[in-house]
């Protein structure tokens, strides 16, 4: 079931972070194991499998980053090993940036290019908080649209999380 639906709320980006808790907590008692402990198997099995449901449901839809990559999975926007046509001008920029990586030989190199990674994902974060304020606000059609852009930072996001990494890596090193 579609934790959207299983918490009684429309799909969203930022679901209201309060009513999520709330929907939680009285979910939680409803199908709380020892409520039905003199239940038959069958019934135990189903409020156990609920109960597990309700517990996903929290930690994803309480979780920014993950509602994003769940709403984009809902759409089968985002899959595991998908290789996703990134821009071309984004690809050459990480390119070089990650040739500048392997030619780092001092701590203003790495600060200079941290800074420029940085802001790359600040760009990023803000592009993605503007195609998200007003989703739930749109009609079918411009949500299919939105999607797909909320898609390529989502992708583009993955990418530039590859270059943190490596970051860290040189940083280690220095």
């Amino acid at each position: 079931m579609n934790y959207f639906e299983f918490y009684d709320i429309p799909e969203s980006f930022h679901p209201d972070a309060a009513h999520i808790k709330k929907q939680f907590y009285a979910l939680s008692k409803q199908f709380h194991p020892d409520f039905h402990a003199n239940a038959d198997d069958e019934k135990q099995q189903e409020i156990l499998e609920l109960s597990t449901l309700n517990n996903k449901a929290y930690q994803t839809l309480s979780d920014p980053n993950k509602v994003l990559e769940y709403v984009l999975k809902l759409h089968d926007l985002v899959s595991e090993g998908a290789k996703p046509q990134l821009p071309a001008d984004f690809l050459m920029e990480m390119m070089d940036i990650n040739e500048r990586l392997m030619e780092i030989e001092n701590a203003e190199q790495f600060g200079e290019i941290s800074a420029e990674v940085a802001a790359i994902e600040g760009d990023m974060n803000e592009e993605l908080k503007s195609l998200t304020r007003d989703y739930d606000t749109l009609n079918d059609t411009a949500k299919e649209n939105r999607l797909n852009e909320i898609a390529n930072i989502y992708y583009r996001q993955k990418y530039l999380l590859r270059i943190k990494e490596s970051l860290d890596t040189f940083a280690a090193r220095l």
